[in-house]
């Protein structure tokens, strides 16, 4: 292609700075509250689809890291968190400290030097130490400093992150308390006020011990979001485990597996009969690729058609899934030569791009690259739809592609 459209990435990360909860909790909590400490990694492990680290006291032996400390969470940073700039080979499960990451993983300023590196207008980014949908703050004891870390995230998220000096050019993506619909409900139309048109939740909420999509007690949150224009985004690994086959296999097998928790997510949304009950709500699966989805959507229909009157859906799953699915989801990928190949199958208008800057599986600098490769015989319109149309309209962008603010 002569030219390609600038890209709009729609699964991003952030790494927080150092001081972020710091910075905004009230002072009775802020040598509480998360902050890092510099510290040996004693043992590191990610077998099974589980990551599992061991912090050491002062003086221990081992490579040190800094680590994110909060009640009795002990999360090091690590090379996957922040893999850009060095090779394939180079990427080991390992602890690092902010001077080992590459800046633009946590400033601003680098983060647009490096997206412009990458043919990237703008980027939606997701949290490290929050988890990919806060259920670090789910899961802690003391709620009332929980609700005030998700909060002072948001505020960090859309007045530093995204502030000015961002140029409209990264895009809020907020999380919220998940441990109580209606608190969740409230903090998504505090910062829909703002402008925020998206944010995360769990894609298998149950095994973060979370009522299921089939339940409505969801209903509150689910209700804010469709009213507000605001996308729930679903990374893979947001219900806290990768999928794998067994306790000991090597985490290779979940990373070839990334898309499986999205394909069982995606059945549940679409046998639960939600988007029956909120017309207006959209949904996206981050990081997820999509060469899955058109298996998934027959068999949906087939099930839909011949199974309904005794598989629990006659009387809530209104229509074929396949048409909910069209209305309603969105696949994102980096890199599917596969599902663009079968995008018909799919659909043009459910399909987002990303460059998961900058964790290991990214395509920076090459993004640009792997989608000219991958989209070559798509048509110049299909092609600006996919790489950035789509995501204009989802997340309510202006049309030039920037984020307008509150």
């Amino acid at each position: 292609m002569a030219s390609f459209p600038a890209i709009i990435s729609v699964d991003d990360h952030t790494v927080e700075p150092s001081d972020v909860w710091r910075n905004r909790l009230p002072s009775k909590f802020r040598d509480v509250g998360p902050r890092i400490v510099r510290a040996p990694v004693k043992e590191m492990t990610f077998t099974g689809g589980r990551f599992a680290t061991v912090m050491g006291a002062p003086g221990d032996e081992g490579p040190v890291a800094d680590w994110w400390v909060y009640e009795d969470l002990f999360r090091p940073l690590t090379r996957l968190d922040t893999a850009v700039g060095y090779s394939r080979d180079e990427i080991r499960l390992e602890g690092i400290t902010y001077e080992r990451m590459r800046p633009g993983s946590y400033s601003v300023p680098e983060r647009l030097a490096d997206m412009d590196l990458n043919h990237v207008q703008s980027a939606l980014c997701f949290p490290t130490f929050p988890r990919f949908c806060g259920q670090t703050f789910t899961e802690a004891a003391d709620r009332e400093l929980a609700l005030l870390c998700v909060r002072a995230y948001n505020d960090w998220m859309v007045e530093e992150w995204c502030g000015p000096a961002a140029g409209g050019r990264l895009i809020p993506l907020a999380i919220v308390p998940l441990w109580d619909a209606r608190l969740a409900a409230e903090e998504v139309r505090r910062n829909a006020a703002r402008g925020v048109r998206a944010v995360c939740f769990s894609e298998i909420p149950p095994r973060l011990g979370l009522p299921s999509v089939h339940s409505e007690g969801w209903d509150p949150f689910l209700r804010a979001c469709a009213e507000t224009g605001t996308v729930v985004a679903m990374h893979i690994g947001s219900s806290s485990r990768m999928p794998s086959t067994s306790e000991d296999a090597p985490p290779a097998v979940s990373s070839a597996l990334t898309f499986a928790n999205c394909c069982f997510s995606l059945a549940d949304w679409l046998m639960s009969g939600t988007f029956d009950r909120f017309p207006g709500l959209r949904i996206m699966y981050a990081e997820g690729q999509i060469g899955w989805i058109p298996y998934i959507l027959e068999r949906a229909d087939v099930v839909w058609e011949e199974n309904r009157g005794w598989g629990g859906i006659g009387d809530k799953v209104l229509r074929p899934p396949s048409e909910a699915f069209a209305e309603h989801v969105y696949g994102c990928f980096f890199d599917d030569a596969f599902g663009l190949r079968n995008l018909d199958a799919i659909g043009a208008g459910n399909v987002l791009y990303e460059t998961d800057y900058p964790h290991s599986d990214s395509t920076w600098p090459r993004s640009r690259q792997v989608a000219e490769e991958q989209m070559a015989h798509l048509s110049p319109q299909v092609t600006e739809r996919v790489v950035r149309g789509n995501a204009i309209e989802l997340l309510g962008l202006t049309p030039e592609g920037l984020w307008a603010g509150g």
